[in-house]
């Protein structure tokens, strides 16, 4: 073969292997671009996946009492699972997600949920509480909640407080005062002589308001707060028993509140009318009341403090 075509083929192979080096080059880029966006896109998949096992169902279980009177079924525990994670910190939060999602026949009062109004007053894992204001219990054990003891229920967690409301009336728990009557008549009476000013008709608006030095006022500290839950009354092994002559510790506690009060003058009149041998002294001092109250109150003192009054 002559010089000039060997030279030439080797010009043509070098060429071609060149531009196969460039295509193998370009190729290399292209697999290493497309890895290194696969890598990071799984990258992030796996970030976004990270938290996943956080998020795993924490199931709580609530064996919850059921009766319902228009069956005619016997009374009934029913179990219910609810996940944590999606659940609010108390025990109405679990309540209500089982009612709105598991079994909307489900029973119970509850109103204000910060512990204000009593509603929601029911006996959980064993004591009277509030459930408003009863953290979920984290354990692994099922938490049991049945409506208040020792009284008549409507339906489920709904007990029958017609009796307790009753005693409540009972009491007269507003502020009576015989001189607020008497100074008004007086003051009406000026008036229609046709005086006024300080006698007439803004004396009669002044009058309404019953002044209290702090010291009084400090006496209905731990008993205006009740909020008649009567959380301590259905703890009372002596309610228990006499139920229907026995006023009980909340309303004991709202007696001794208007006893106290310096604004009122029929202190003797109160004291006389719980001055009963079942009304007041079936109290025993048992201090359940005190230990179960979720406001903190202590109902047993303020029926020690009438009991020295008689």
């Amino acid at each position: 073969m002559p010089q000039h075509e060997i030279s030439l083929a080797l010009s043509c192979r070098m060429r071609a292997m060149s531009s196969l080096a460039r295509v193998g080059r370009t190729a290399m880029k292209t697999r290493t671009t497309a890895f290194t966006s696969i890598r990071s896109f799984s990258e992030e998949a796996d970030l976004k996946l990270a938290p996943a096992g956080e998020d795993a169902p924490n199931l709580k279980y609530f064996k919850i009492y059921r009766w319902d009177p228009d069956t005619g079924e016997k009374p009934y525990m029913s179990t219910y699972p609810v996940d944590l994670n999606e659940c609010g910190p108390m025990v109405l939060d679990a309540l209500i997600k089982i009612k709105n999602e598991q079994d909307p026949g489900l029973t119970f009062r509850r109103s204000c949920r910060e512990g204000i109004c009593g509603s929601c007053a029911m006996n959980i894992d064993g004591g009277n509480t509030l459930a408003c204001l009863s953290y979920i219990d984290k354990s692994s054990s099922a938490s049991n909640i049945y409506p208040l003891p020792h009284m008549y229920v409507i339906k489920d967690l709904v007990p029958d407080l017609n009796n307790i409301y009753e005693q409540y009336r009972s009491i007269e728990p507003w502020l009576q005062n015989d001189a607020e009557g008497e100074e008004r008549a007086a003051i009406s009476a000026t008036a229609e002589d046709g005086q006024s000013g300080l006698f007439g008709q803004d004396q009669l608006e002044i009058s309404r308001e019953w002044l209290q030095t702090k010291e009084d006022r400090k006496k209905l500290d731990g008993m205006y707060e009740c909020i008649l839950c009567f959380c301590c009354t259905t703890s009372c092994p002596s309610y228990w028993w006499s139920a229907d002559t026995y006023l009980g510790p909340a309303v004991l506690m709202q007696a001794y509140r208007w006893i106290a009060d310096s604004r009122d003058n029929q202190t003797k009149k109160r004291l006389n009318d719980l001055d009963d041998a079942f009304k007041l002294y079936r109290c025993h001092t048992i201090m359940n009341c005190s230990k179960t109250c979720p406001k903190h109150l202590n109902p047993g003192k303020a029926i020690a403090q009438i009991k020295k009054l008689m």
